[in-house]
């Protein structure tokens, strides 16, 4: 049977219609699966090429004569699958990712591929940004704070905040700190910046960092003129001894949930790491970057609580409310202070106040730690989707680093070409990041990191079979 679907002209005037033939045997029963059967075979022959907008589906059923439940079943069921993206005021369309391949001499070929399923680490799900208590918190502020909370908030930080931090630290992430310890800063990205600078002007021009580690950081450290070391990192985390042989007295370190491999630092290195600064006379410099996520372990401290005097705590909302927020804080032992305050004296003033104090009374309220129970079951059914999807599709394969977080490292079947795979993954329309790059000493095995907190567990699974059809010996 054929349905019509009307479209907008190129001069957005005449009404052009397109036929849509889906083949049903009425007397075999099973109409839905018949509807989404036809439908997807449709796009796998390229009768429905890229690009072509669905018809909606009650006129879809009405032309088929179904109910329109079975159709509204079966384009979400496609759109799960990958073979059709939706997207509100644009209609239903069929993605390039799944779409069969045009002759070679096609004018409409294109070798730009839409990323339809992105699972980019560390972005959080930026429709759960709590705007009714946000909104809530800030009419609060703006209708309470004194005229005099408006100026320059000072270097360091509203006062309200480092003291709200100073409570928060200390009750969720164990932390021994006092508000004259923290300096707010606009996101971990300028708390690195900072305490590069600092170590410059401490002499302390080489930093040892986690091998494998972000490569997105990097280009911080260089603008600053460090010389970056590197320590290998193991199931345990990072190699204490291997990292003494650096002869760099600062690391940066992962240690609740090592990026990308997702290792928790465990007790025995922790105090390996700590007996080390402390002998070396060295600095530890913590990304606690998403240490608020737990699933199926208990919660870990961080370093600066162990070693308050040698380790530098480093943390933000971008993954507990939404990057663009730029508001985090940096713990600092003594020796520090003074001059992490200049720097940020000199690099901005100091970061905006409204944010901040709207922070202090999401604190104060109990809203920040609603949001972050909320977020914890969230992310889990996420994350629970992706790894019982690479069970099923991708047996071989082992996941690391699922007891946190918002990422998880797969450790491809042995002999899988990791490059190809990639390569593969985005012409279907899929991204998913290589581990190699982000090795410099260590080798290891094939390895692809996925973050799932922006997708649903349908698309997640959809995704999981896109990246078993990219697998590649």
């Amino acid at each position: 049977m054929a349905a019509a679907h009307p479209r907008t002209s190129s001069e957005g005037q005449v009404p052009v219609v397109r036929d849509l033939l889906v083949h049903l045997d009425r007397s075999a029963g099973r109409l839905g699966t018949q509807v989404r059967t036809g439908l997807r075979d449709a796009v796998r022959s390229g009768r429905l090429p890229a690009g072509f907008r669905m018809p909606s589906t009650r006129a879809l059923a009405q032309s088929l004569g179904v109910s329109r439940g079975m159709v509204v079943d079966a384009y979400e069921q496609l759109v799960a699958e990958g073979y059709l993206t939706s997207r509100h005021g644009s209609g239903t369309q069929v993605t390039s990712a799944c779409a069969a391949p045009q002759p070679a001499d096609s004018p409409a070929t294109s070798p730009v591929v839409p990323i339809t399923h992105d699972l980019k680490p560390g972005v959080p799900d930026l429709s759960t940004f709590p705007r009714g208590p946000w909104l809530a918190a800030t009419r609060h502020v703006l209708s309470t704070a004194p005229h005099t909370a408006f100026g320059y908030p000072g270097p360091s930080g509203a006062p309200e905040l480092r003291s709200a931090l100073t409570d928060y630290l200390g009750r969720v992430r164990a932390a021994q700190v006092r508000p004259e310890h923290i300096v707010v800063v606009n996101g971990v990205a300028q708390g690195l910046s900072l305490v590069s600078q600092a170590l410059r002007r401490m002499g302390r021009g080489v930093l040892a960092v986690e091998d494998p580690s972000s490569n997105r950081q990097r280009g911080i450290f260089d603008t600053h003129g460090l010389e970056l070391a590197y320590a290998p990192t193991d199931s345990e985390g990072i190699d204490v001894a291997a990292l003494a042989r650096t002869g760099a007295r600062a690391v940066l370190v992962t240690p609740a949930h090592q990026y990308p491999t997702g290792v928790v630092l465990s007790p025995s290195r922790r105090a390996e790491l700590i007996a080390w600064a402390r002998a070396s006379d060295a600095l530890i410099v913590e990304d606690d970057y998403d240490a608020e996520f737990r699933y199926d372990r208990d919660p870990v401290g961080c370093l600066q609580g162990l070693a308050p005097d040698r380790v530098v705590h480093l943390g933000s909302t971008s993954k507990a409310l939404a990057p663009g927020m730029r508001l985090g804080w940096a713990a600092l032992p003594a020796a520090m202070i003074e001059r992490i305050h200049d720097l940020k004296t000199h690099a901005d003033l100091g970061s905006p106040v409204l944010a901040q104090l709207t922070l202090v009374r999401m604190l104060e309220t109990g809203g920040y730690d609603r949001h972050l129970r909320a977020m914890r079951a969230h992310y889990r059914a996420r994350r629970d989707a992706v790894v019982e999807a690479i069970a099923e599709h991708l047996p071989a394969a082992r996941v690391r680093g699922i007891a946190a977080g918002l990422h998880l490292c797969v450790e491809l079947p042995p002999g899988t070409d990791e490059s190809a795979t990639v390569i593969r993954a985005r012409a279907l329309g899929l991204r998913i990041e290589p581990l190699t790059p982000m090795r410099v000493l260590t080798p290891g095995p094939p390895s692809v990191i996925i973050g799932y907190a922006t997708l649903s567990p349908d698309r997640l699974r959809a995704a999981v079979r896109l990246l078993a059809r990219s697998v590649l010996p």
